[in-house]
């Protein structure tokens, strides 16, 4: 999953592609190669030892938070966003009054870059952070340069100056490409904050901005928030289950893997039960961002959110989703058949499937046909062997090599984070991973990646190298193994490493369009592209091998264990369909028909054919309503994508390295800075021109004929 920034113009951009090669020539020439570090280490070994920490320096000076030196304390959050707003107010003023021209863009990206610097980072420390003086003062952090960024957004003399240089023919056509593409993102980003509106009305649309801030952090906490229930409603025989407090009975999520048919009816009813104040808070989340998008000249919010993306606009994601629904339909009723058959054989009292059956059951009709239980495999994926794994595959693909270094006191957040250094073989240091994989209390239960800086060029010639954070929840190691990953946690490894390869990979000149920070049905597409690779035996050989005996995993159970994702494939998929309907149900024509949850149950039994359970209200537990409000849809078109680039360039061998250069080039180097399909059908025209044999150029050719015409 991509962490998406909820910042809109000066903030960060919804999602993300790694910088931009500029051309390929003026700007990476000019970028000096960083030096390589002797402090490095190999990343495998690193992941499979117990962490030293800040244990190392407990007398050394205390760095701040990702070498922030402000933020060596909670405190520092208020004098960071102070500092970040005093500069703002000169980098406006420096804006208006300079003449419109290229350097205009400039001092805005850099505008934009002292705003994301203090939003990004925040955004990450308000929900991962241990001590809650952190999250706090973050949140606050977070609320601050969001408030500043919709003012900016309806700032009159700050849109003139853009207008001005976009006005002037001749000053546009003398604007490189990636400038001129962010010089209209930015003006883009005034319009549909309202800019055209009357002062009244600007104000008005600033407020409403504000509102879904709060609205989404309240909305975004109460989806974790847990259940409960008198203990003497359950059952006594499946309490054991669950987490006791008194005389009462706490459920934090699903159970959807748990054997007992009732322990998960009872997980699935009680977590999901309504509550009163999230389903305002959804309630009014959804009402605002209607009027926010009315107010500014959108029909609906989802109009207004797929501006700009490969979709473009919400009858495009239907006419997608209804094609997509219509072609799994047949699948999806003989998936259903097949739990159901498996339901009865095990539980004959009751075989109708209901919601909470589908996860465990396929796990179980896996495990039966092919033999895959996952304490077979979790030894041969060690978290060290699978990180030497990832360091292997993108070091013969693209050149780039991980090294782990440690930390200086006070850097992270908690002393099982490791920071990795991310080193091209003639480039030199390209930016760092902080690798938060474990597990804690009060830690979010998802797997993420974050921004936490951008790349850029800077005004001195030195280039801003990319942050980013990989989150991830694995166990941690015991005294006799290491951390032992399933298949499922390993390809989650692979995907959230998709993300930061796409952060790290480019040097755009702009951080406003830098790693993920594109398009939403786009910027998935790097990371699905990873799990093709978890999932190809001639990659997975290179890496996985027995922790104890060094026996590398046998051909065999990799077969199984692809041939087994297969099943149940199209239900998973239809569930996702119906999701993503829901999200553009939910977004499109107010006042919505019905209440949230009388759409959920029609939008379920139309989209997934299972039926609705009375007294649920999933919809208050979907937290990418707010990250992904509108474009949910994201990753079923970036699926179709991903399967398309691993098709033509990487099925034949995994390893090519002209194929991962010219990915790089083509897609991973443009960030934002180039439309979507521009750069995919650039990967496929490469391969067109240079492709011998006529039988696949033809079909290379139907690849970038279907891009333009079928999947939009």
């Amino acid at each position: 999953m991509l962490c998406v920034g909820r910042l809109g113009g000066f903030g960060a951009r919804a999602a993300a592609l790694p910088p931009r090669w500029a051309g390929q020539g003026s700007l990476q020439a000019g970028i000096r190669a960083r030096r390589v570090s002797t402090s490095w280490s190999p990343v495998g070994a690193a992941f499979n030892v117990k962490p030293q920490g800040s244990r190392l320096d407990l007398f050394g000076e205390r760095r701040g938070l990702f070498g922030v030196p402000e933020l060596s304390a909670p405190e520092g959050f208020h004098i960071a966003q102070e500092k970040a707003l005093r500069k703002t107010e000169l980098l406006v003023d420096r804006a208006c009054s300079t003449p419109p021209g290229p350097q205009t863009v400039l001092i805005f990206d850099e505008l934009s870059d002292s705003l994301c610097r203090v939003a990004d980072l925040a955004d990450f420390v308000k929900i991962a952070h241990p001590e809650p003086a952190f999250r706090e003062a973050a949140e606050e952090a977070c609320r601050s340069i969001g408030t500043m960024v919709e003012k900016l957004n309806t700032n009159v003399d700050l849109y003139q100056s853009l207008q001005k240089l976009l006005a002037d023919k001749n000053l546009v056509d003398s604007l490189d490409p990636e400038t001129r593409r962010v010089a209209e993102l930015f003006l883009f980003d005034f319009e549909i904050s309202g800019i055209h509106l009357d002062q009244e009305k600007r104000k008005r649309a600033v407020d409403l901005n504000v509102k879904i801030l709060d609205l989404s952090s309240t909305f975004l906490t109460g989806t974790n928030f847990p259940n409960k229930i008198e203990k003497h409603l359950l059952p006594e025989h499946i309490r054991h289950n669950f987490t006791s407090a008194g005389d009462h009975i706490i459920i934090d999520g699903l159970h959807a893997e748990a054997p007992d048919d009732l322990v998960r009816e009872a997980a699935y009813k009680i977590f999901l039960y309504p509550n009163a104040g999230q389903l305002k808070c959804l309630e009014e989340l959804l009402s605002s961002r209607d009027l926010l998008a009315k107010l500014v000249g959108y029909s609906t919010f989802s109009h207004r959110a797929l501006q700009g993306t490969i979709a473009k606009n919400p009858e495009t994601v239907m006419q997608f989703l209804e094609k997509l629904s219509d072609k799994l339909s047949e699948r999806t009723l003989k998936d259903f058949e097949m739990i159901r058959e498996m339901k009865m054989k095990l539980n004959p009292q009751n075989s109708e499937v209901m919601p909470w059956d589908p996860p465990y059951y396929s796990g179980v009709i896996r495990a039966e046909r092919y033999n895959i239980e996952p304490s077979l495999y979790c030894p041969f994926f060690s978290l060290g062997a699978c990180m030497e794994g990832l360091n292997i595959l993108l070091n013969r693909l693209l050149g780039i090599s991980l090294y782990a270094e440690q930390p200086a006191k006070g850097e992270v957040w908690s002393e099982d984070v490791r920071k990795l250094a991310v080193v091209h073989e003639s480039e030199g240091l390209l930016g760092y991973i902080y690798c938060d994989f474990f597990q804690r209390a009060d830690k979010p239960h998802q797997d993420c990646h974050f921004t936490i800086r951008g790349g850029r060029l800077k005004e001195d010639g030195d280039y801003q190298l990319p942050v980013v954070v990989l989150m991830l929840n694995l166990p941690r190691s015991s005294r006799s193994s290491p951390t032992l990953l399933t298949p499922g946690m390993m390809e989650n490894l692979f995907h959230e490493m998709g993300h930061a390869m796409h952060s790290m990979l480019g040097r755009t000149r702009y951080q406003h369009v830098t790693g993920t920070r594109c398009p939403t049905d786009f910027a998935e597409v790097p990371s699905i592209l990873m799990e093709y690779f978890a999932n190809d035996y001639r990659v997975v050989n290179q890496f996985a091998r027995h922790y104890q005996t060094g026996q590398p995993l046998p051909k065999n159970m990799v077969s199984r264990l692809c041939e087994s994702k297969k099943v149940c494939a199209a239900a998973d998929m239809q569930l996702q369909v119906f999701y993503a309907a829901l999200d553009q149900i939910y977004h499109g024509k107010h006042p919505l028909r019905n209440s949230t949850t009388d759409i959920l149950k029609e939008t379920q039994e139309k989209f997934y054919g299972l039926p609705y359970v009375p007294n649920t209200a999933w919809q208050l537990r979907f937290s990418h309503l707010v990250g992904y409000g509108a474009k949910y849809y994201s990753y079923l078109m970036s699926r179709a994508v991903a399967s398309m680039v691993w098709k033509e360039c990487f099925l034949q061998d995994p390893f090519n390295r002209a194929a991962g250069e010219r990915y790089r080039k083509e897609m991973l180097a443009h960030g934002g800075g180039r439309e979507p399909m521009l750069m995919v059908e650039a990967v496929m025209t490469v391969l067109i021109q240079s492709c011998p044999h006529r039988t696949n150029m033809h079909r290379h050719k139907q690849a970038v004929r279907w891009l333009r015409d079928d999947l939009v």
